[in-house]
This record gives C-alpha cells, structure tokens and sequence, in this order.
C-alpha cells in the first residue's frame, strides 16, 4: 500500500520532465512505458481516494490533462438502466427491506472521453426535495446533485484492474518483453466501491465506480516513451 502511494510523485515527475507529442498518445509497450502508466493510474486513484467527490477529481483530472477544451465532467445517464440494491448495499445505506433505494446508471465524460462508468443507489428520503427532482429529471452528476450536503467519501475497495507490471516488478521479477507497438490497454483500470454520508454521519448512497482507459487519453510524456 505505501509503495501505491509513493507512485503518484513518480508520475508528477514523469508528466513534468517529458513533453508530450500529440503523435506519441499512447503508453509505448516499454519497461519505461509500463512504469509511467502505472505510476500515473495510482495517481489517479490517491486523488480520488483523498477527496470526497470523485465528480470534482475528475474535473480536475480531465483540466490538468487537457482532455477537453472544456474541462468539466458531464454525466450521460442511462434512463432504462435497473439494478435493485442487493443485501450488501442496504446493509451499508443501514436501510431496510421496506426502505425505498433508487438507483442510477451514468457514464462520466469529459469531452468525447468516457472516464468512469458508475452504478449508484441512493436513498430519496435522506435527500432534499430540490435534489431529489435534478437526480430524476436530469443528467446531471450525483456528486454535483448532493454537493449542498457536504458529503464525506467512505472507500469500501480500491482495485486496480489493469496491472502494467507484474506483481514482482520491485522485487527483480521479470519484466514483459518490450516491443515496438504501444500498451495493450483494457476498457476498465480501476475501480472503487464506496458509500457516502451525510454531514451527520447519516449514509445515503453506495457507488460503484469503474474507471475506463481513456483516463490515459492525453500525450504521452516522452520520458515514458
């Protein structure tokens, strides 16, 4: 766990010293490159794991990467989309059976790139009116939707999904063989479960969110490469 976190000053480092080559996007199938992607990922995720909205982490992620000529994240929710809260997620929300949980399904984007897909279920009783009308008449983000109630993020799990390197790699595990072409990337990195509370402590929602490639979707640095 302290070396995850150590990494996040390795990629600001990596980021600051190469210079990125719009005709060089992509992580080079390299040590250097395998290194550099993995460095930025959990960078990604202490962001996330240190602030409470991970709407606004990605704002400031897709900002500082220039994914967009508008930097801020918009949800695209899926209206058909149905998935009842299970046992685990009322236990966490402390509700019951008989309790009401919606649930909503949305890709977050910033621009054309979809960042994290996110499942959420929340509770509309411990909502107020107003908030509850924007989650069903509208798009807009959850974290956005329930700001007014100062939330606190609790992470349940933080999963890297995608593992550049093998799990050896510090100890002198080998390495993959280099190649001339880029990182073979899957659609989801990482992801994270975690519920969020009320500024009294009351929870009222549980989120599942799955963090896609394109969160790796700016120049590559040419250090990296």
């Amino acid at each position: 766990m302290k070396t995850r976190f150590s990494l996040p000053t390795l990629a600001l480092g990596l980021l600051l010293t190469g210079t990125a080559s719009a005709e060089q996007p992509g992580p080079p199938d390299t040590a250097v490159g395998r290194l550099t992607a993995l460095a930025i990922i959990n960078a990604l995720n202490a962001d996330l794991l240190s602030h409470d909205s991970a709407t606004l982490t990605l704002d400031r992620w897709c900002a500082t990467h220039k994914l967009s000529p508008t930097p801020k994240v918009v949800a695209h929710l899926d209206p058909a989309a149905e998935k009842p809260a299970d046992a685990g997620v009322r236990k966490l929300l402390g509700v019951t059976d008989a309790e009401p949980v919606k649930y909503r399904r949305v890709k977050l984007m910033c621009g054309d790139h979809i960042l994290s897909e996110a499942d959420n279920w929340y509770v509309p009783s411990r909502l107020t009116e107003s908030m509850n009308h924007v989650l069903e008449t509208t798009d807009t983000a959850f974290g956005r939707a329930v700001q007014e109630l100062h939330f606190q993020r609790h992470t349940v799990s933080a999963e890297l999904l995608w593992q550049p390197l093998p799990a050896d790699w510090d100890m002198g595990g080998a390495l993959p063989p280099s190649t001339s072409g880029d990182l073979a990337i899957p659609e989801f990195v990482l992801q994270h479960r975690a519920f969020l509370t009320r500024g009294d402590g009351v929870p009222f929602s549980v989120v599942v969110e799955s963090y896609t490639r394109e969160v790796l979707a700016f120049p590559w640095p040419t250090i990296g490469r």
